[in-house]
């Protein structure tokens, strides 16, 4: 009979799995995976359920009973598709669980930038406001979202999502065309100007070897040094470096970082560090609403029996 494993359950704690087990089929779940458990798990496996468990071309080809791969989320780097495509093994991903969530997270870290909520907390933590001569506390300046430009760069649904939310704010959209391309689109603007007139950047890209470091030193340059960087989409797209340097030397104001290049990162990453002003970090969370992780198992669940009835849906 075929088997269903989840390899790093753990990465949806809480989550109600029925979905998955209404599927009438054998169901092995494992909170976490390491490299070495991978083969031993997956023997028997007919469908391989995972979300950042690396299934290399050496680990598919002793695999000879795996059909499916059905990824918990949207990125699927951790796969080797060609590898995969070669053994006959499906690979699906999950598609716009989080659309509502992923934009929810870019705009609260937008609003927490523009707004200074972590100064002001540690502020009145420290007895600041009650010591204040007055009502208020005006020692941290906010800024007003509306009438500024909010450059979307990567304009799928996500994307689409929170430049809907910006917009509500009363600011700007603009929609940046993909990176060393002379054709710009109608209702885009070329990636260098439309960096060049951003207030906001908001990165909603998957990560290819393409745009690997997609801001790095130089086109952090073309930046204003009032604008605001936010990236809740992958943190390879970002030169940490470069832009640990540029928050320091200020010639960016400011970064709301949901993801970053190493996860989890290690205690000296460039942008961990004390002296790097201006910056609000999430450990990659935007996508975890319980909702978002419900539709996660339902999506997972949907794209198993599609498969089972011949009809594979959301492959990559």
């Amino acid at each position: 009979m075929s088997q269903l494993v989840f390899l790093d359950q753990a990465t949806l704690p809480d989550i109600d799995l029925t979905p998955l087990q209404q599927l009438a089929l054998p169901l092995y779940c494992y909170p976490q995976t390491t490299p070495s458990e991978v083969l031993p798990r997956l023997a028997e496996a007919t469908v391989a359920i995972v979300n950042k468990v690396e299934l290399t071309a050496a680990t598919l080809a002793q695999l000879p009973k795996l059909k499916l791969i059905c990824v918990t989320a949207t990125g699927i780097n951790n796969i080797d598709l060609i590898a995969a495509k070669q053994a006959g093994i499906v690979v699906c991903n999950a598609r716009d669980y989080a659309q509502h969530a992923v934009p929810q997270q870019a705009m609260a870290l937008l609003l927490g930038l523009f707004n200074q909520i972590a100064p002001y907390q540690q502020a009145i933590q420290q007895g600041a406001w009650s010591r204040s001569e007055q009502f208020c506390l005006l020692d941290y300046p906010i800024r007003q979202l509306a009438g500024l430009n909010f450059t979307v760069v990567g304009f799928g649904g996500l994307g689409q999502a929170t430049a809907k939310l910006a917009a509500a704010f009363g600011m700007n959209v603009l929609i940046a065309e993909r990176p060393n391309t002379e054709y710009v689109r109608e209702g885009r603007m070329h990636f260098k100007q439309a960096l060049q007139q951003a207030d906001v950047l908001s990165l909603h890209c998957p990560a290819t070897a393409d745009n690997l470091h997609l801001l790095n030193a130089e086109s952090l340059s073309w930046l204003k040094p009032t604008a605001i960087v936010i990236n809740t989409a992958r943190g390879s797209l970002i030169d940490s470096t470069a832009l640990a340097t540029a928050l320091k030397n200020g010639t960016l104001a400011a970064a709301g970082l949901d993801v970053l290049d190493v996860e989890p990162p290690p205690v000296h990453h460039p942008l961990l560090q004390s002296n790097v002003p201006n910056i609000l970090l999430s450990p990659h969370v935007g996508w975890a609403s319980q909702q978002a992780m419900q539709q996660l198992v339902i999506q997972t669940a949907d794209n198993i029996s599609n498969f089972f009835a011949g009809t594979p849906q959301r492959c990559c």
